[in-house]
């Protein structure tokens, strides 16, 4: 939650600002990247094409890049259906992929699987979402190529699934393996997602 500029100036318990804590991280990271460059990049794949599993590496690519670290995001497989120009339409929710996923009322397997259940879970995880004021995807994709995070299409994927470049948002590069690798290789933080 943000707080106003007054907030930020009272002490906590400890004696210390919510100013005093931001120096103190951001200096502590000015050091970490002078003592190893590999400290300032950031490698991510993300694999998975549903709603609930495109936030997670657009949120931390978007993290990663605002704390000063050179990020990349390469996405195969399902993945790809975030930087989809359809993405809108691509990227859904399925209750029983989730059977951890908070639903209003107990709801057995049988019945999530029914038919419309994806539309309904999926529009009910926009609405949580926007209820709760979390940027959209398309937000995400645009405040990661503000803070320049590469975003990498999996050719083979590409291949396999029949997509053209055409058919990706603007910003999109496209590799191979061995173009996520020569990023990863260098990079502290690779994740998996």
């Amino acid at each position: 939650m943000l707080q106003d500029a007054e907030t930020a100036k009272q002490p906590t318990p400890g004696g210390l600002t919510e100013d005093d804590v931001r120096r103190m991280v951001r200096e502590e990271m000015e050091q970490a990247f002078e003592r190893d460059p590999g400290t300032r990049r950031a490698s991510i794949i993300a694999s998975k094409g549903t709603l609930d599993w495109a936030y997670p590496p657009l949120i931390l690519a978007t993290t990663a890049a605002a704390a000063g670290m050179d990020t990349s995001i390469f996405f195969t497989f399902y993945g790809l259906n975030i930087i989809h120009k359809d993405s809108a339409r691509k990227l859904k929710v399925d209750p029983v992929g989730n059977p951890a996923m908070p639903m209003p009322m107990p709801i057995p397997d049988i019945v999530s699987s029914l038919p419309g259940m994806v539309p309904l879970a999926t529009r009910m995880m926009r609405s949580r979402f926007a209820a709760h004021n979390v940027a959209t995807i398309g937000d995400l994709l645009d405040a990661a190529r503000e803070v320049d995070v590469r975003l990498i299409a999996c050719q083979m994927t590409m291949e396999v699934f029949g997509y053209d470049e055409s058919d990706f948002i603007d910003g999109v590069e496209f590799g191979g393996a061995a173009a996520f690798m020569s990023q990863a290789r260098r990079s502290h933080v690779t994740l998996f997602i």
